[in-house]
C-alpha cells in the first residue's frame, strides 16, 4: 500500500511540474504577463461540455453554499492543486518506509 501511495505522490507531483510549466511558458509567450490556469481551465481544455455540465449540477443537486465552495476549489491554480497533495503525500508516505520496524 505505502508503495501504491508513493507513486501516486510522484505523479502528483509530476503533474503539478507539468502544469507550472506550462503556465510559465504561456507567461513568456503572452510577453511576461502571468498566466495561471485553475483546474476548470485545464479541465475545460479536455472536456468544455463535461465542466460545464458538472457546474449545472452542482447548481442542482447540492445544497446552500456547498457549490459555490466547490466551484472556489476548482478555481485555484491547477499546479497546486495537484502539487500540494503530491507533497504531503510524499512526505507522509515517503518517511513512513524509512522508518526501522
Amino acid at each position: 500500500m505505502f508503495v501504491i501511495l508513493r507513486i501516486v505522490s510522484l505523479l502528483l507531483i509530476v503533474a503539478a511540474l507539468m502544469l507550472l510549466g506550462a503556465d510559465a511558458i504561456s507567461s513568456l509567450e503572452n510577453g511576461g504577463k502571468l498566466i495561471v490556469r485553475s483546474l476548470d481551465q485545464v479541465w475545460s481544455l479536455f472536456d468544455k461540455p463535461g465542466v460545464d455540465a458538472f457546474h449545472v449540477w452542482l447548481g442542482r443537486h447540492l445544497p446552500g453554499p456547498l457549490p459555490a465552495w466547490i466551484g472556489a476549489i476548482f478555481s485555484i491554480p491547477a499546479w497546486a492543486a495537484t502539487g500540494v497533495p503530491g507533497a504531503v503525500l510524499a512526505f507522509l508516505f515517503g518517511h513512513a518506509m524509512s522508518e526501522p520496524k
